[in-house]
């Protein structure tokens, strides 16, 4: 990964110059907003590294798999490419590449690299998340989402063992991997399918909530509010009653701020 210094990305696709359009797609350097996630030309950035990492023979493959996507969308074609390369990567016995693009100039690539984690089926749900841990605590905002987002579906299947895990990293020092723990459980989730047991029981997911009720980090309350307004779309009784608990255990602005985020639906 690296560092950059902050810029500001345009606010559509058009405005964006030509010059960091060329950057983007070269992978030399990070989106700086969505706008510029979206602009990326997928077919020229994989050109692009694949020519650099000289794995030319690996593109022939990946577009193909594109091409054959039903519903197409950024996702999906992510998705595909992460799955691609982790079978190009298996069967060429190709030990670098993973390591070569989980630390890739480019957030996209990295994104990529996150999916080849997500989509390796050998892997047991504690390998995966052991794994994604590095992207989930990436100083992209892009690869953060993604790597929840290519992860959720284990973590739903695997629900008992997965929040024992993230409960351990809801004390974690980092606030994006205690983002995780959080995010990647929601019971409704963004872009992504439910996990009709939380939205039944969200009890079940305390061990996680609880160590983060009065956050310091903005960026996980704005989680753990979500992670309730979700819940109390289904089991309002248990929100509001959590809420009145923190109220009184927690009288600090954080606790404050989470529980107005948590209550925004019902008090409607």
């Amino acid at each position: 990964m690296t560092t950059q210094a902050k810029r500001k990305g345009a606010r559509s696709i058009k405005d964006i110059p030509q010059d960091i359009l060329e950057k983007l797609n070269k992978g030399e350097i990070e989106t700086a907003n969505l706008m510029e996630w979206l602009a990326i030309d997928t077919e020229t950035l994989l050109n692009s590294l694949l020519k650099q990492l000289n794995r030319q023979d690996y593109l022939k493959f990946t577009l193909k798999n594109i091409e054959n996507i039903k519903k197409k969308t950024i996702n999906t074609v992510n998705e595909t490419i992460g799955l691609s390369f982790h079978q190009l990567a298996t069967e060429n016995n190709d030990k670098d590449f993973f390591s070569l693009i989980s630390k890739h100039a480019s957030d996209a690539v990295r994104c990529w690299a996150a999916y080849m984690v997500g989509q390796n089926s050998k892997l047991e749900v504690a390998q995966k998340l052991s794994q994604i841990a590095f992207f989930a605590a990436d100083n992209h905002f892009g690869v953060r989402e993604v790597s929840w987002f290519a992860t959720r579906p284990d973590i739903a299947k695997n629900l008992d063992t997965s929040i024992e895990i993230l409960s351990k990293w809801s004390l974690s020092e980092d606030e994006n991997i205690r983002r995780f723990a959080s995010e990647a459980t929601r019971p409704r989730g963004v872009w992504c399918e439910h996990i009709d047991v939380l939205k039944k029981n969200p009890e079940l997911a305390l061990d996680i909530l609880e160590p983060l009720k009065s956050d310091e980090a903005k960026y996980v309350q704005d989680s753990v509010g979500n992670w309730l307004n979700d819940a109390s779309k289904t089991q309002s009784e248990f929100v509001i009653n959590l809420c009145k608990k923190w109220e009184k255990e927690s009288p600090t602005k954080e606790t404050t701020y989470i529980i107005k985020k948590a209550l925004r639906t019902l008090q409607k």
